[in-house]
């Protein structure tokens, strides 16, 4: 072969170019030429399709985020995302995640200082939906024997949270968060709250006490204390004077949450 001559493209290189091309022009048509060959109809066509699936899909997981954009901020917003994002991901039902990566990125707006927070509260009901953790991941006893005492039980034995009821603390308070309430001063105390899914699929919300939400914390990060003695650490931190008495209700707060579905029973 002469050095003046170079092998022909192949017809799998010309279209990777093609497609190459065509995503490009899809993510930013002001400053990519779109592929040659295909008629301009169906490529607007094509591209608006795109953009208003992405917009849609991201609209109804983030519908506080939507509404107080307003639509054209909004559209602006889903534009610089699938234009500047690289995803880690092609599948479809992580496009919210990468949507959320995407805000994490940018700079803090100072008008919107919760944005983040915002937008992992909403994201984060979707990623419970569709967990695909269970309820009998781990064997436990669910202390459902006729004539069993779940409060004493969960005092002698480990409890152990169910792993579809996710503790999670923010610094704003993300439930209250929309178009006629956007506050610029953070809260001196944070917002604790507890998403739950229930055997039904539904995910509920519940605002948590501190105490509370520090007993689910230390069930995850000390599984093999018994709640006694989950307890008395629990008044230890706090620095309960009676340690009788928080014991007590601490007892009935841990059947409380047996009831509710956010303890399942006590570790095998």
């Amino acid at each position: 072969m002469s050095p003046e001559s170079s092998p022909a493209p192949s017809p799998g290189g010309a279209l990777q170019a093609q497609l190459d091309a065509l995503a490009a022009w899809i993510r930013e048509p002001a400053t990519h030429a779109p592929p040659p060959g295909i008629e301009q109809r169906r490529l607007d066509v094509y591209r608006e399709l795109f953009f208003n699936n992405v917009s849609g899909l991201l609209g109804g997981n983030f519908p506080v985020l939507r509404r107080i954009h307003g639509d054209a901020a909004w559209q602006a917003l889903v534009h610089a995302f699938y234009r500047d994002h690289g995803s880690r991901t092609p599948l479809f039902t992580e496009l919210p995640r990468e949507f959320l990566r995407f805000l994490e990125s940018r700079d803090e707006d100072p008008a919107m200082p919760w944005l983040r927070e915002l937008a992992h509260y909403e994201w984060v009901e979707l990623a419970l939906q569709i967990s695909e953790a269970t309820r009998d991941d781990i064997p436990h006893d669910p202390l459902d024997k006729p004539g069993a005492d779940p409060a004493q039980a969960l005092l002698a034995g480990r409890p152990l949270p169910s792993p579809l009821a996710w503790p999670l603390a923010y610094a704003w308070p993300v439930h209250r968060i929309g178009p006629d309430h956007r506050p610029l001063e953070r809260p001196a105390e944070p917002t604790l709250l507890l998403l739950r899914r229930e055997a039904d699929g539904r995910v509920s919300f519940h605002t948590l006490g501190a105490l509370t939400f520090r007993l689910l914390q230390r069930l995850d990060q000390a599984p093999g204390l018994s709640g006694r003695e989950q307890l008395l650490a629990l008044a230890a931190e706090a620095g309960a004077g009676d340690a009788a008495t928080f014991l007590h209700d601490g007892a009935a707060m841990l059947a409380q949450l047996h009831r509710e579905g956010t303890i399942l029973g006590t570790r095998l």
